[in-house]
């Protein structure tokens, strides 16, 4: 890992190394089902490659969805989340690791909300939680139940949903993310 030397919060800006292709598709597999993803390389670079590489370390499997709203979105990526049970989650208790939401990979990326051009919450979209700062954004991520533009002008949607919506629909709180994997598609 490379890092430009930044600090967010004691973590570092951290610029990953994945090597983007421009045809990435996350294919992730849920207790619910699997959705497929198309990654936007081009507008989000820092998001995608980052997602790409946390992905193929196997990071976000056996992951946690943590926070469902109905008609909002969908969120996982919490590492705190990884020894915790479907109840555990679902039910908001503290883990071994801490409250499922507050976890991350260790360093924070920078915001695209502002220089992407697809930066648009739709249904399916899949896009990075952040804290109050715009570069605190690290391994969560959550899905769009139905468009959220509210959110264009403040988080970066880094891909769509091109298969799976109605597996988005099913997840809740406790659902697992059971395996991620990065595919290469032409469209």
């Amino acid at each position: 890992m490379t890092a430009e030397g930044l600090l967010m919060f004691g973590k570092k800006l951290h610029t990953p190394e994945y090597t983007l292709a421009g045809d990435e598709v996350a294919v992730i597999e849920t207790s619910q089902g699997t959705i497929r993803v198309r990654l936007d390389g081009e507008g989000a670079p820092i998001h995608v490659a980052n997602f790409c590489e946390l992905s193929t370390m196997g990071f976000y499997d056996g992951l946690k969805f943590h926070r469902y709203v109905p008609g909002f979105v969908i969120q996982g990526g919490c590492p705190n989340t990884r020894d915790m049970t479907r109840d555990e989650v679902a039910r908001g208790l503290e883990g071994p690791d801490g409250m499922p939401g507050t976890g991350g990979p260790g360093y924070c990326i920078k915001a695209e909300y502002l220089t992407n051009p697809n930066n648009s919450h739709e249904d399916g979209a899949l896009a990075m939680a952040r804290s109050m700062n715009p570069d605190s954004a690290g391994s969560q991520f959550y899905f769009c139940l139905g468009p959220q533009h509210n959110l264009d002008s403040g988080y970066t949607v880094f891909g769509s949903t091109i298969e799976g919506k109605d597996v988005i629909s099913k997840l809740r709180a406790g659902d697992e993310i059971v395996h991620v994997e990065i595919v290469h598609e032409t469209r």
